[in-house]
């Protein structure tokens, strides 16, 4: 395969303001529609678009500073582990509880996930290594195996919650911890993987991803970009799948207790608790 770096991928006229305001024209007319039926939804997309600009905002200038330093690659490394450390956050924060063991899980899971991508793109010389494909590998790696993985441990607690009374029964027969894994983790396994596998089985026929859209316009080889595109999305869905997959096991193991004992956060009366250590979102 011929080697593709990511400086082909750029292009000579940078968008201006009034190309990025004229795109702001799809999000007033959503906006508007839903204050007219009243949604109740306005308010969140105006919160959402300008916290959007002032992310990437924030994150151009932080990136124009790295990758013009003369340590852009040591600082490079050091974004890679800040999103590391940020999307097991996001992952432990957005479960519904506290889980024992779920921030290693995670943390644990994200990082093989994202040296695994890294070691398959430079690795093969998929992509030419600099910071630049460094830091774009490992966020669309991380970026798009977090949400999955939060719903996946959502899923996991709501059944452990729901069934509360088939654990029990389950335990009473005699089954482990083990077997009580695999016997609640399925379910909520397969609600977290189906939005990343359903985008999968979308692509070229609904979808054009992204990575392949940009190479194209950038001028690349059709066939390139498609290996580059198959590349990414093979690693993101099983990126996915593992985050997925750990997080919802840890979780279902944590709410059996050692001594094979229903965990306190599954109960009833954990609401309450779970309504006063949560912060807000």
């Amino acid at each position: 395969m011929q080697l593709i770096s990511l400086q082909q991928a750029t292009t000579d006229d940078v968008l201006g303001l009034p190309v990025v305001l004229a795109s702001l024209s799809l999000v007033a007319v959503a906006a508007a529609l839903a204050w007219w039926l009243r949604l109740g939804v306005s308010r969140t997309l105006f919160v959402a678009t300008v916290r959007a600009a002032v992310q990437l905002v924030a994150v151009g200038l932080i990136f124009a500073a790295i990758f013009n330093s003369s340590r852009a690659a040591q600082w490079a490394w050091g974004w890679v582990g800040v999103m590391t450390i940020v999307a097991t956050a996001v992952i432990v924060r957005r479960a519904e509880y506290r889980i024992r063991g779920l921030a290693l899980v995670a943390g644990s899971a994200v990082v093989a996930t994202a040296a695994m991508a890294i070691a398959v793109t430079f690795g093969f010389r998929v992509l030419d290594y600099d910071p630049v494909a460094l830091v774009v590998i490992a966020g669309i790696t991380i970026g798009n195996a977090v949400p999955s993985a939060v719903l996946g441990a959502n899923q996991a607690v709501g059944l452990a919650r729901d069934h509360s009374r088939e654990i029990e029964a389950a335990l009473a027969l005699g089954l482990n911890r083990k077997q009580v894994v695999r016997f609640m983790a399925p379910r909520a396994a397969r609600s977290g993987l189906i939005p990343q596998i359903e985008r999968t089985k979308a692509v070229g026929l609904i979808a054009l991803p992204g990575a392949m859209t940009g190479l194209l316009l950038a001028g690349v080889d059709p066939i390139d970009a498609i290996a580059v595109q198959l590349l990414v999305m093979y690693l993101v869905l099983g990126a996915t799948a593992v985050c997925v997959v750990t997080v919802v096991a840890a979780v279902t193991r944590a709410s059996v207790t050692e001594d094979l004992r229903r965990a306190k956060w599954t109960r009833p009366d954990a609401q309450q608790a779970h309504k006063a250590w949560s912060p807000r979102r």
